[in-house]
């Protein structure tokens, strides 16, 4: 049996809000790094929420730590000559990356609504990003049907009309299972679309938070899953399984051609670290480290 490929790794990390995140960053930092991943990348909060935090994250984490640094970038809330400031703010800082994302909408509204003088959706801004030729860009993808979706071929729809305004890669959700993936990679070749596709994998730090999250976002549950978590609660071994679980997950994918991962960190590397190791990922140790 030929040996597992070992993939290329990115991280999510999102902008600390405390004094105590921002230590949790650092040590997430500190232990994922030398991981060496090909880009990490720092969330982005509706509304103003977190907007100046990841402003300052991202510049402090280019400066501070030579990783390649990839911003999310929103629509919401902001009218188009304020997102394009934000954006040259991310460029002056050093950052020559962006996830373009529509955003999800404030908490208690309805639904999205574009800012008057706003991008009405991600293809605008995508669109005025690669104007500018400042950036690499990348874009959300959804393997199963997004919320707001009429089904998943508008979704699919949706994806190509992403990468035809210029960005060169899409990130998946999350899903449970590495068909789910799969399906959705054959579908998007049927459509014509050839820009890599990138698998997000979350580690399950705690189930019942990630069920409550895939629950709101359409990501499906099987059965078997929390049949299986419910038993390693009781048998307090739930660290064990996830690391298994994502580790089982991330080599069926590998296996089915994937050469990139992306994983959300929820800020907690523990278990990213482990399924890495378990990938053959091994940190690299700089020479300044061991002098």
């Amino acid at each position: 049996m030929a040996a597992m490929t070992t993939p290329n790794i990115s991280f999510e990390f999102f902008p600390p809000k405390s004094l105590e995140a921002s230590f949790r960053l650092w040590d997430t930092i500190h232990t994922l790094a030398p991981l060496s991943p090909r880009f990490v990348s720092v969330t982005y909060g509706a509304g103003g929420t977190t907007r100046e935090l990841t402003r300052e994250a991202v510049g402090t984490l280019h400066n501070a730590t030579g990783l390649n640094v990839a911003a999310h970038l929103t629509c919401v809330e902001a009218t188009r000559e304020e997102t394009l400031a934000i954006a040259d703010s991310f460029h002056q800082a050093g950052v020559r990356e962006i996830v373009a994302l529509r955003g999800d909408p404030p908490k208690g509204a309805a639904g999205f609504t574009p800012h008057a003088d706003g991008f009405t959706n991600s293809c605008e801004l995508i669109e005025a990003l690669a104007d500018t030729g400042k950036f690499t860009i990348r874009v959300g993808a959804y393997p199963e049907k997004h919320p707001e979706a009429a089904d998943q071929n508008a979704d699919i729809d949706w994806l190509k009309r992403k990468i035809d305004s210029g960005a060169t890669e899409a990130i998946t959700q999350f899903f449970f299972e590495a068909d789910t993936f799969f399906r959705f990679r054959d579908a998007c070749v049927k459509a014509g679309i050839d820009a890599p596709i990138i698998p997000g994998v979350l580690p399950i730090e705690n189930w019942a938070g990630v069920r409550k999250f895939a629950t709101s976002c359409g990501t499906s549950i099987p059965a078997w899953l929390d049949e299986t978590f419910d038993k390693a609660i009781r048998d307090n071994r739930q660290d064990l399984l996830a690391t298994a679980l994502a580790t089982e997950l991330c080599s069926e994918l590998i296996e089915g051609g994937v050469e990139d991962l992306h994983f959300y960190t929820l800020n907690r590397p523990e278990l990213t670290r482990d399924v890495c190791h378990a990938l053959g990922v091994a940190p690299k140790v700089a020479l300044r480290d061991v002098a």
